[in-house]
Formats: C-alpha cells, structure tokens, sequence
C-alpha cells in the first residue's frame, strides 16, 4: 500500500512541475515563431555568399555573388557581364519582391539578352555609323544597331568574364557589403585603342542602397563610357508595365535624335513637353504623344542632361511606384541619364520564375556621358588618357511609403 501511496504522490509531484513549467511557455506556438523571425532578423549580419550560377558553353564556371545588408535587402551579381541578376526589397507592408528583370541562371543570358543588368563598355550607348577619330586617327567600330555602334559592339564588356572578389567591412561602416569585378580590355579589343584596366564594384549599404563604383585606367589614349544596364519594375519583375511608374528627373533638356536615334548635337528644353519630369509623372501619361521624338524611340529612349553637377548628394532621379509604396532614388556624379522605357521588350523571353517580359515591362535609367560623345566636340570630353584615372558613381538607393 505504501508503495503504490509514493507512486501516487511522485506521479501528482511531476504534474504540477509541468504545469508550471507549461505555465512560463509563450502562450503559442504562433506568436512564438513571429518573435523569432523578428529575432532573427534584426540580428541578421551582412553578408557575401558565392554560389555557382552555371557554366559557358565551352566549360567555364559562372559564379554568382550574393550580398544581404542587415535588413534583409539582397542583390545578386554575377561575374559574366558584371551583371546584376536581382534586388530584392521590401514594400510598405515589408514583403520582399525581385525589382530588376533577369534570368534564373547564366543560360538566359547566353540566349537572347538586351543587357539585362549588364554592366556597358568600352562605351556605353550609341556612336553614329560605328566610327570615332582620336588624335587624328579614324577608328572603325562593329555596327550592331543599325548602322550605329551600340553598348561597346556585340562582344562588350556585357558578355566577358570578370574577376571577382568578395568585399566585407567596406568604407562607410561594417553594414556594407560588396563584390570587386576587374577586367583587362586589352588594346583593340572591339577594335578600342589602349590596354583598359576596369574595376566595377558593387556594394550593398546598410540603408538599403546599391552603390556602384567605376574606375579604369588606359596605357593609350582612348574612349569610355560605363553604365549598368538594369531594368527595373518596382512592383517585380515581371509583374506587368512600367506606365503607372511616377518619374521625377532632375533636369531640363535633353539631347534631342535623328531618325537612327544619334544626337543631333543640339539640346532641347523639356518644358511642356512629355519629356517634362521635373515633378512625379506617371510614365505612360504622355508616353503615346504625337511627339516626334517619342515616335522616333517608340517611346522614351533619350538622354536627360542632368542638373546635379557632379555630386552625390542631389537624386538625379526619383521613382515611386503606388501599389506597392516602393521607391528608388538614383544619385550620380555622371552628366547625363538615358530614360528607356522598355519599349522592344516583345514577349519573347521568359525571366526569372518563368515570368514573360512583355512590352515596357521594364524601365532602365542608364547614368552616362552623352550618346555619340566622341564625334559632338560640344559634349562633355570621354577621352580617357595614360596617367588619368575614370572614376564614377552611381547609387540606387530604395525604400517605400
């Protein structure tokens, strides 16, 4: 009897303990899990991760460099083309969306690809009749638009290898992180004179901005002109058109084109026309005017002169797009932005998550020396010489209200 009495009381004892302990617990398993999402994510460190993203035809790996700040924002970036494959931020309710067209591995953009994200060079944009003369010297270029040279010809800097490396703890503090890309031009590559050292880097900052960073040095003298080439879709890649976009640029003429789309020289006052974006405009509001400039680019494919006069601390350009409350501030110490609005996107390639990317699907804002520069003397000067060093950047810098 007195056995099964202490079996009683032990069995009584462990029930009261477990209901005390019980009692301590989160009140569910639900509420639980949130606090340690939370948790976890105002812990979470910057970070740089290497993956494979595939390989070229020939055997060669691709890797993809992905950075994460504290926030949990990431971009991707691959190695080929220097190119930037994703940015994923958060909208006004904090859910995380893709915002630049692209590819799911480097297949994509082996195959049919309009510099998605690519970095552009030698030079960036178009130069007339795929000719320039340099200290005297005529230099003739691969014509791959039209009769026109286009983004550094059909074998650019967006379809080369670079060497990559990771950065962590990178000036402006432990919350930025980033990825070093070299590449060695070598002298007639395209047929562009002088042996052309490039380093693009790429750094994700701690306030959720992509800060991109040119510099190149030449041993001959020689033409340059660098851009990324991204397009962007604020509600995500490939979740309908760019129209509802509003757009704010920071300028007042632009550098009116031919019917090859070459500068004509000139520049032209953007006031009371549909180039006027000195205040939020939707970019379909006035997109299919009778414009004459607008029906030679089928659209917006032109070159703002910007107001910002080399410094980083003005936006050049501001985007906010309304359903999700995303919005993207670019700043750059380059002179001009090339507006694109995705106007030969056909519905002929599938992106990311098999997403088709139809027309105007994608805006890009391409921060640049002018189109043509090395045949207009009125331009700003592209000529990069021996002894000089290019230096440039541009920063995208996201949030949402």
């Amino acid at each position: 009897m007195r056995f099964k009495q202490s079996i009683v009381t032990i069995l009584l004892f462990s029930l009261a303990a477990a209901f005390a302990a019980c009692s301590q617990q989160p009140q569910s398993t639900a509420n639980n899990a949130g606090n340690t999402g939370k948790t976890e994510k105002e812990a979470m460190k910057p970070s740089v991760k290497k993956e494979s993203f595939g390989k070229l035809a020939d055997g060669t790996p691709v890797d993809s460099y992905t950075l994460t700040n504290k926030n949990g924002v990431e971009v991707k970036i691959t190695n080929y083309g220097a190119t930037v494959t994703s940015i994923k931020v958060p909208d006004h309710s904090g859910k995380f969306d893709d915002v630049v067209l692209g590819y799911d591995s480097i297949d994509g953009y082996l195959a049919k690809n309009p510099h998605l994200g690519a970095v552009a060079g030698r030079f960036a944009n178009r130069i007339a009749k795929g000719e320039f003369t340099l200290n005297g010297k005529a230099y003739k270029l691969a014509k791959n638009n039209g009769e026109n040279h286009l983004h550094g010809g059909p074998k650019g800097f967006y379809q080369v290898m670079w060497t990559a490396t990771p950065v962590e703890n990178l000036s402006g503090g432990n919350d930025n992180v980033g990825v070093m890309l070299k590449y060695l031009s070598k002298d007639g590559e395209e047929n562009y004179p002088g042996n052309l050292d490039v380093t693009v880097t790429y750094t994700l900052t701690g306030d959720n901005a992509l800060k991109i960073d040119y510099a190149a040095t030449t041993d001959k003298d020689t033409i340059l002109n660098l851009t990324n080439h991204s397009y962007f879709n604020l509600a995500g890649a490939g979740n309908g058109d760019i129209l509802g976009h509003q757009l704010k640029i920071n300028s007042e003429q632009i550098t009116p084109v031919d019917s090859t789309m070459i500068p004509t020289g000139d520049v032209k006052s953007v006031a009371g026309t549909p180039f006027d974006f000195s205040k939020l405009t939707a970019i379909g509001a006035r997109i299919n005017d009778r414009d004459e400039q607008l029906i030679l680019g089928k659209g917006y494919d032109h070159n703002f002169i910007l107001n910002v006069n080399n410094t980083l601390s003005t936006p050049a350009v501001e985007v906010y797009e309304l359903t999700t409350g995303r919005v993207m501030e670019v700043f750059t110490n380059q002179p001009g932005v090339q507006l694109y609005s995705g106007n030969f996107l056909d519905g002929t390639i599938t992106g990311k998550g098999g997403k088709v990317y139809k027309q105007r699907y994608g805006f890009c804002l391409e921060t640049q020396h002018y189109p043509d520069s090395p045949n207009k003397p009125n331009f700003p000067n592209v000529v990069l010489k021996p002894g000089q060093r290019f230096d440039s950047t541009t920063i995208f810098k996201f949030s949402a209200r």
